[in-house]
Formats: C-alpha cells, sequence, structure tokens
C-alpha cells in the first residue's frame, strides 16, 4: 500500500462506531481511498505484474448474483468492501486484493491520484444518477471532499450553472476556485428561505440536486429548491430518519434517487484524470506517514487547518 484518503465513514467509524445499519462489532482497520504497488501476483493473475502502480477499487462483489450480473454490482449483497463492518479496510502496509479491481495506472498519474479515484467515482456516479449532462444546472449541497468532486465530475459532463453550499465558509471559497459558478453560505435552518436564495443567486431553479452533507435542513432544501420535474439524489449518510416534504416532491415529480458508492466508474475515473479533464490534486490539503494515523484522523474529525482530504502515506 502507497497512499490512503481518510473518508467521513472512516472518521464515524472511529468516532461513533457505526454507519446506519453498518456497526462495528470488532476491532477493525479503516481505510478505503486507496492507491498501491502490486508486490505479488497469485498464479492466475495475467493482467498485473510486480512493480504495476494500482488504484484500488475497494467493493469486491460476488460476481455471481442478480445485481452483478446486471452490472449493478455496488448492490451485491455479499460484496467484500474495506472499512465497512466487518471487512476489513487498507490502511496498512500490505493488503491483497482482487486483480480485476486493481485498475493500472498510466506513468503520469500519481499514486494520490489513484487514490482519489475512489471519491470521484463515487462522483461521476451521483451525477449519472442525477442525469447531469451538458447544460445542466446543479445544486450541490455540502462542500467537503464529496461534494467537491461532484462539482469537478457535474463541470466535466457539462454542467453549466453549478451552486454549491455549506456552512463554512472556507470550504466555498476552495468550490470557487475549483469551478464552482455560485456559492451559498447556510446561515439558517429554514429551508424554503434556502431553496429562494439558491434561486436567486443561480438566477433558475436547479434541474438536478445533489445532496452530500446528510443533514435534514440539506435535504429539505433539496427538495423545495429542485425545479418541478428534476432529480434530487441523496449521497450523504445523516440521522436514520429525517422530516422531509415528500408531498412537495410528489406532486412536482421531483425524483428522490439514492447513491451507494459506484459501479463500473473506476475507469471513467482514472480516463478523466489521466486526460487532465478533471484535477483532482486541490483536494488534497494534508499529508501524514502510517505512523501519525491518529493525528491525521484528528485532523480529518476537527477539520483544523482548513482540512478537506487528509492523505495517508503507507510506504
Amino acid at each position: 500500500m502507497a497512499k490512503v484518503g481518510i473518508c467521513g465513514s472512516d472518521v464515524s467509524y472511529w468516532t461513533k462506531g457505526a454507519i446506519g445499519h453498518f456497526v462495528v462489532k470488532k476491532p477493525m482497520v479503516l481505510g478505503h481511498e486507496s492507491a498501491g504497488v502490486v508486490a505479488k501476483c497469485g498464479k492466475n493473475v495475467t493482467t498485473l505484474k510486480l512493480g504495476d502502480r494500482v488504484a484500488v477499487e475497494p467493493g469486491v462483489p460476488c460476481r455471481i448474483c442478480e445485481f452483478c450480473k446486471k452490472g449493478r454490482y455496488n448492490l451485491c449483497p455479499d460484496v467484500y468492501f474495506c472499512a465497512t463492518p466487518p471487512d476489513n479496510g487498507n490502511l496498512c502496509r500490505y493488503y491483497t486484493h482482487a486483480a480485476d479491481f486493481c485498475h493500472k495506472l498510466p506513468d503520469h498519474v500519481t499514486l494520490e491520484e489513484g487514490a482519489l479515484l475512489e471519491p470521484l467515482s463515487v462522483g461521476i456516479h451521483a451525477c449519472e444518477r442525477a442525469g447531469v449532462t451538458l447544460g445542466s444546472c446543479v445544486l450541490i449541497c455540502g462542500a467537503g471532499p464529496i461534494g467537491l468532486v461532484n462539482l469537478l465530475a457535474a463541470k466535466a459532463m457539462g454542467a453549466t450553472n453549478v451552486c454549491i453550499t455549506d456552512i463554512a465558509e472556507n470550504r466555498l471559497k476552495v468550490a470557487k476556485e475549483m469551478g464552482a459558478d455560485h456559492t451559498v453560505l447556510v446561515k439558517t435552518s429554514d429551508a424554503e428561505a434556502l431553496a429562494k436564495q439558491v434561486k436567486e443567486v443561480m438566477g433558475d431553479m436547479p434541474d438536478k440536486t445533489i445532496e452530500c452533507s446528510g443533514a435534514e435542513t440539506s435535504v429539505r432544501l433539496g427538495i423545495f429548491a429542485t425545479k418541478s420535474g428534476g432529480v434530487l439524489v441523496l449521497i450523504g449518510h445523516g440521522p436514520d430518519e429525517v422530516k422531509i416534504p415528500v408531498v412537495n416532491a410528489g406532486a412536482r415529480e421531483v425524483d428522490i434517487r439514492g447513491v451507494f458508492r459506484y459501479a463500473n466508474n473506476y475507469p471513467t475515473s482514472l480516463a478523466m484524470v489521466a486526460s487532465g479533464k478533471i484535477n483532482v490534486k486541490p483536494l488534497i490539503t494534508h499529508r501524514f506517514t502510517l505512523e501519525e494515523a491518529k493525528k491525521a484522523f484528528e485532523t480529518a474529525r476537527t477539520g483544523d487547518g482548513g482540512a478537506i482530504k487528509v492523505m495517508i502515506s503507507c510506504e
């Protein structure tokens, strides 16, 4: 293993011991945003060789269930996914992984970029679920790492009017630097008032909304702000239950769609990074060694120093 980024889910498992119905019941190794160098191959591996630099796609499905056969392997009930209880992650020196879920990196793509293909794949999958295309008007709720990769993905997929919200000014500043057309600093829990502010700032209601925070106010904003006939995609994991204006969504035919990880998005993510169409490097704000892991997690938890993506080197 070479580089492992810290995800919000890693922090949640570390601090809370659970995310929804995924509960930590025994000691578990964290880490799933990763890249490394092949040190050994199984006897049947033909696609990789020693020394190859690879991005590790962390979820290995069964390959034979109905979801896998339909290409939606992210929904496989028997998937082994790094750092999701009870499966161990790969924040370690060495890790064994299925060869067909190791994506070889071109020489000019760094191992850090390889590790960031994981969150970028979430963004690309979410934008696909939302139907983002040329000329789309997109609202992104939350300017954390996942919100920012959605910004990058939406822009690369042709969105021409993108607004992003957050409660932290420093994150909105980064979002603006990374291509956001508009930003909205959230200062109220009144979702309807926020929706009016978004429309005013964007000049129109967004036809696609991607919710990345999980906060109840933000989910409500997603419904109120989305144009009739539009799509709201939910990525953020907050409370198990939230109060939302479902009649408003139903009466205006606002489709609400879930997002769970990604499927078949790693090749696209790699192609976008390798071609220079998407630049993920600005996401990394802090770097630590494996020996400094506790400090790295504290930084990710608190956001000290304007932390966005914290990267750990396992080399």
